[in-house]
């Protein structure tokens, strides 16, 4: 990694003896006999005696001199500098943010700072940064400090405060009204993002009250906090000369969310891409919870865009403002603060709002906001915190703009809420509820609802009352296993239905997909809105014809697996053993690991389609980097979960980018077999012993996968055997599957009157 003349101290950034392990592509055991052999090996300048830590300057320093780093990638070793940082990951991967948008939008001016000492670069950078900051997300302003005319409404946010030094103005600054939130009470946040331009007055007249002092989601790291990033940064430039410096920091950013899965809860890229074309075409777009950007990511798709984003927490906002300016060259307006106490945006009407709020939450403003202007169709109940959200999005669109909100399903039928649900029927503001198949997003195990609302037209002439509602259920698009739903058929199913509902004003009936029903069959006592409680069920002959087609599919599965059940065992000899790094350094196998990005429209093969064992179902974003593609013959293995998995690539999934958390073995056919590869890297102590193990995850290192040395012939006996054992095992797949779908469509004909007993 390149480093200036000026020197950082040697232990700002450390790692532990598992991060050098993963930097030099050994084991553990491996980094505990250098420290016993080598004397000049580095001495712990942290952590604890059982786990000590080590400056990671001179780890990789020493590393080097023994000729230990060179097959490392620069990926790994800008990682562990992101990993030990002493500020902690999320300042360093804020730092990072921060510097490759200096090197995406001005990368002479990153040229000519770093080519002096790190002491340099850190006391220079933080007056370029605001150069690049200003006119991407706005001026921080420091009128209110001065006594400014702005002054904020109950429940709003006033402008941040600017307290950094002033700095020579930019070319071109965008200054069309950011506003930034204040500093956040802690909540619970999510995803998604696109954004809009305002040209509304505020929502509410100025009154007397003091400025409260904002929080500007992104400002200039001061000179002291960047020197202990020097190397880092100088580090993620040449990462981003080799990746372009938007995949290099989704690459990073995303390392960090699967490093750390129980801290965020992430929308899916394929349920926000469903959200986006729900709402349509849209200049200016709104994520009031807007977690790590997914929303707004899939949103943004035009030059004249602008994007607003508000999160509770200060790194999210952060990190998903500096996400969206790498994405994206629209104005962004990200805020920090707690949206429903203090939204950074009143006075916005968007043309969409996308949002992902949080569940289930008591704590969200209901003793302090019980008389907010923002609850038009009623004062949300202590427990109904997603209605106070559906109104929120409500009063920050234009008239006939739309909103989609991931909802829970307990939303759509709490009695708590019914009066609420009721008044939003009544004057045409909810349009649409569509149940997801179990699985779309987390909590994994709930069908979730999208809620699709469009602020009513103020002019009654314009803005009649709609005397329909959808109601849609994709649930029977639900996948297997880990492997999600089936998006395309769900994207499918769900945006032609909504799009001929929103044409027509009313939808024939679809059985067991959805229908339209008059609002005032509706408005009971209940006012349960939940999909499947109205949707017809599948017409007698349809349901009975098809239940006949699965029993014979079981009747021939079930032949098939007794065929291929394996012949009784007999015990075998004991052999030498070698290892999957010894091979790849021998050059009987090459070893890559999945990407980031790749080309567009590139089926990707996941990690949770291996597990299933399902074709490619994933997208990876659109970049410059080229994709790993998968040939006839690879060997395919996940490195998170713990679970003893290999897959060999045939004809009809080759081609197919890889994924991340997967590494490809492509074996050298005159050497190995990759049958005999593949079962082999499928035994359980294997596994067990090439794994490292976290608080939350289990991290599989293949290179330490062993497999015996035997000659080619006897390599194609055991793979062979092993080629029997993955056919009957999915076989046994099928048979369960099957099995499952006909007990189900019985129970279902039988209840619901479709099916005959006999």
């Amino acid at each position: 990694m390149t480093r200036g003349a000026g020197r950082v101290q040697d232990n700002a950034t450390e790692v532990t003896a598992a991060g050098i392990a993963r930097l030099a592509g050994v084991g553990r055991a491996a980094v505990s006999n250098w420290r016993r052999r080598h004397p000049d090996f580095p001495k712990p300048v942290g952590g604890t005696e059982t786990s000590p830590s080590f400056a990671l300057a001179e780890v990789e320093g020493w590393l080097r001199r023994h000729g230990k780093l060179a097959e490392v990638p620069l990926r790994e070793r800008v990682w562990q500098h992101i990993v030990g940082h002493p500020e902690g990951p999320v300042s360093a991967l804020t730092h990072v943010g921060c510097a490759l948008l200096l090197i995406h939008d001005r990368p002479t001016v990153w040229l000519e700072l770093s080519a002096g000492s790190d002491e340099r670069l850190a006391a220079m950078l933080p007056g370029a940064l605001e150069q690049v900051l200003t006119p991407r997300f706005g001026p921080v302003r420091d009128e209110e400090e001065r006594g400014g005319a702005h002054r904020a409404g109950p429940g709003q946010a006033s402008p941040a405060v600017n307290t950094q030094p002033s700095a020579p103005a930019p070319p071109t600054v965008h200054t069309s009204g950011t506003v930034n939130g204040r500093t956040p009470v802690p909540a619970p946040h999510r995803d998604d993002d696109p954004a809009a331009v305002n040209t509304h007055p505020a929502a509410s007249s100025p009154v007397a009250r003091p400025p409260a002092a904002g929080a500007p989601a992104v400002r200039p790291p001061a000179g002291s906090a960047l020197l202990a990033s020097a190397p880092l940064l100088r580090g993620a430039a040449e990462l981003a000369a080799e990746l372009g410096a938007r995949q290099a920091f989704e690459f990073l950013l995303g390392r960090h969310l699967d490093a750390n899965p129980r801290q965020y809860t992430l929308t899916p890229a394929d349920l926000a891409g469903l959200m986006a074309d729900l709402a349509g075409p849209a200049r200016t777009v709104l994520d009031p919870a807007c977690g790590t950007g997914a929303l707004l990511r899939a949103a943004a798709s035009r030059s004249d865009q602008e994007l607003y984003a508000q999160d509770s927490a200060p790194d999210l906002a952060a990190l998903t403002a500096l996400r969206l300016a790498l994405h994206t060259k629209v104005p962004v307006h990200a805020a920090v603060g707690d949206t429903l106490r203090t939204d950074a945006h009143p006075g916005l009407r968007a043309d969409a709002v996308l949002c992902h709020p949080p569940f289930n939450e008591r704590n969200w403003g209901h003793d302090e906001l019980a008389y907010d202007p923002r609850w038009e169709y009623g004062f949300p109940a202590r427990n109904e915190s997603e209605l106070a959200w559906v109104q929120h999005a409500l009063a920050r669109l234009r008239d006939g703009g739309t909103a989609v909100l991931l909802m829970p399903p307990a939303a759509a039928s709490r009695r708590s809420g019914r009066r609420i649900r009721a008044d939003l029927l009544r004057r045409g503001a909810l349009r649409a509820v569509i149940a997801l198949p179990v699985g779309a997003a987390p909590p994994y195990n709930l069908p979730l609802h999208l809620w699709l609302l469009r602020r009513p037209e103020q002019t009654p002439a314009q803005a009649p009352a709609h005397p329909e509602v959808l109601l849609a259920d994709a649930g029977q698009f639900a996948g297997e296993v880990r492997g999600g739903p089936d998006w395309r058929a769900v994207r499918d199913a769900v945006l032609d239905a909504w799009r001929a509902f929103d044409r027509a004003g009313r939808l024939d009936e679809r059985p067991g997909l959805a229908r339209s029903l008059p609002v005032i069959a509706l408005l009971d006592d209940d006012v349960d809105l939940a999909p499947a409680r109205h949707l017809p069920p599948p017409t007698a002959a349809d349901g009975a014809e098809q239940l006949t087609v699965v029993r014979e599919r079981l009747g021939e599965t079930l032949r098939l697996t007794a065929d291929l059940t394996p012949p009784a065992a007999h015990p075998a000899p004991r052999w030498p053993l070698t290892t999957v790094g010894e091979l790849a350094r021998g050059g009987a196998l090459v070893l890559r690991t999945g990407g980031n990005g790749g080309h567009a429209r590139v089926p990707v093969l996941t990690d949770h389609d291996v597990l299933a064992g399902t074709g490619p179902s994933g997208t990876l974003p659109e970049s410059d980097e080229e994709p790993v593609l998968t040939e006839s013959g690879d060997v395919v293995v996940p490195v998170l979960g713990g679970g003893s998995v290999a897959r060999v690539i045939d004809a009809e999934t080759r081609g197919a980018a890889l994924g991340r958390n997967l590494v490809l073995l492509r074996p050298d056919p005159t050497a190995l077999d990759p049958w005999f590869l593949a079962g082999f890297l499928r035994g359980t102590a294997n596994n067990r012993q090439a794994s490292s193990y976290a608080s939350t995850a289990t991290r599989l290192d293949v290179r330490r996968l062993q497999l015996p040395r035997l000659p080619l012939d006897e390599q194609r006996r055991y793979g062979d055997r092993f080629r029997a054992l993955d056919a009957f095992e999915r076989a046994l797949r099928r048979t369960s599957r099957l099995g499952e779908q006909l007990v189900r469509g019985m129970y279902d004909g039988l209840t619901d009157g479709t099916v005959a007993p006999g």
